[in-house]
């Protein structure tokens, strides 16, 4: 058997990866690998340790992906989205998408409201929780819809950031310096994790992030049940908002194209919420205005579609065939094959639930049977349902996913 060098071998990965995007049947079915908390258990470690201490952190991740490789690097918990913060400082693009995630120790420094921690507000081996909240009143949309991004600034971080509530305050310029000492450590760290992982011939992909316009309304502004009610009763000044909402949030997923990303993840999580008639009036239209921006300058899409998108799977083929990746979490992969076969890259295909509650033999014939299906005509991307394993996750059964895609995903 051939030993390939780490150079060969990322490049092999990483091709696999964007070759299933292009639509095409590559070697064998890319495969995203098994994270999330999992990752520290493996490495003896508390979720705590894992988030607060960047050389465990560094050493579990690198232990973890020598011994269950995959075709991205799979890990722990990164961190929880900020896109107020973000779009506070969308004039600034090296900060901007430096801040979009808030990291335990980014937490520590500002103060947010809308999370807690592990080791911190929550036991040590509790994972991450997104809290979220209503930070906006009805009230304020005309002041949203005048200036998103001076809106985020002056009216939403005070609120969302302890550490932040009074911008002009010593403690606020305190908190900021503190912020960019912290992000100097987190990218050092960064830095080292990523010569190990080439050396392991993990490739690096930078992955971009994206929003779409009326999921920032109701998970960063107003909450999901206050948005609900909002589309009843101020359904013209949501109508503006979002469409106020799309030039800065395109304008922040079109940055990461200068640090090298190559694509944007944009997770949703309305789309179950809605009939298809709201999704249609509301929702979908200024997405897609976003997807097709971000294909036109050279960027394709991974849409995490949350929930049940089976009332909503025909728009997609409102996209061009080729825009990027529909990852499904509840609506069945095989269903979504039939309609999207040729047009739109397929990623998801196995439960975490699953993962957890089976043995080794049941998942090893689930995922014979979900290739045999999925593989023929490429464009299928192997992964989790959702990208987090509890700790108590049995490791010989994230052995068996393993194995699987080594047995039965070669083309």
């Amino acid at each position: 058997m051939t030993v390939k060098d780490p150079q060969s071998l990322a490049e092999e990965r990483e091709a696999r990866f964007f070759g299933a995007m292009e639509l095409k049947a590559t070697d064998r079915v890319p495969f995203t690998g098994l994270g999330g908390d999992i990752v520290a258990a493996y490495g003896g470690i508390s979720n705590a340790e894992y988030t607060f201490d960047y050389d465990l952190q560094r050493q579990a991740t690198v232990k973890y992906l020598r011994d269950f490789p995959s075709d991205l690097p799979a890990s722990g918990g990164a961190g929880i989205g900020n896109i107020f913060l973000s779009l506070a400082f969308l004039d600034f693009p090296d900060l901007s998408t430096s801040i979009a995630f808030t990291t335990g120790p980014y937490n520590d420094v500002l103060g947010v409201k809308f999370c807690r921690f592990p080791g911190r507000e929550l036991p040590d081996n509790s994972s991450m929780q997104y809290l979220g909240g209503a930070y906006m009143e009805p009230k304020e949309y005309d002041e949203l819809i005048a200036d998103p991004v001076k809106f985020s600034y002056e009216k939403i971080v005070p609120r969302t950031s302890t550490n932040l509530e009074n911008l002009s305050s010593p403690t606020a310029l305190a908190t900021m310096a503190r912020l960019g000492i912290e992000m100097a450590k987190h990218r050092a760290s960064s830095r080292a994790l990523g010569k190990e992982l080439a050396a392991l011939g993990y490739p690096s992909v930078v992955r971009g992030l994206g929003w779409a316009p009326l999921d920032y309304i109701g998970d960063q502004l107003r909450d999901i049940p206050n948005l609900v009610l909002d589309l009843r009763r101020h359904p013209d000044k949501v109508k503006a908002a979002v469409e106020a909402l799309m030039e800065p949030l395109l304008k922040m997923s079109l940055m990461y194209k200068d640090v090298g990303a190559k694509y944007i993840f944009i997770p949703l999580h309305l789309n179950e919420y809605l009939s298809p008639k709201l999704y249609n009036e509301f929702f979908w239209p200024t997405l897609k205005e976003i997807i097709l921006k971000l294909f036109e300058a050279g960027l394709k899409s991974q849409v995490f579609f949350e929930g049940w998108q089976d009332p909503h799977l025909e728009t997609i083929l409102e996209l061009p065939a080729g825009w990027g990746v529909a990852y499904f979490e509840k609506t069945d992969v095989r269903k979504a094959k039939k309609l999207l076969q040729g047009h739109t890259c397929i990623m998801g295909g196995i439960d975490v639930s699953d993962i957890i509650s089976s043995t080794p033999a049941k998942l090893d014939q689930y995922v014979k049977e979900l290739f045999a299906e999925m593989m023929p005509g490429g464009g299928f991307i192997f992964s989790p349902n959702i990208g987090y394993l509890p700790r108590e996750t049995p490791i010989e059964n994230v052995r068996a996913v393993y194995e699987a895609v080594e047995k039965y995903g070669k083309y």
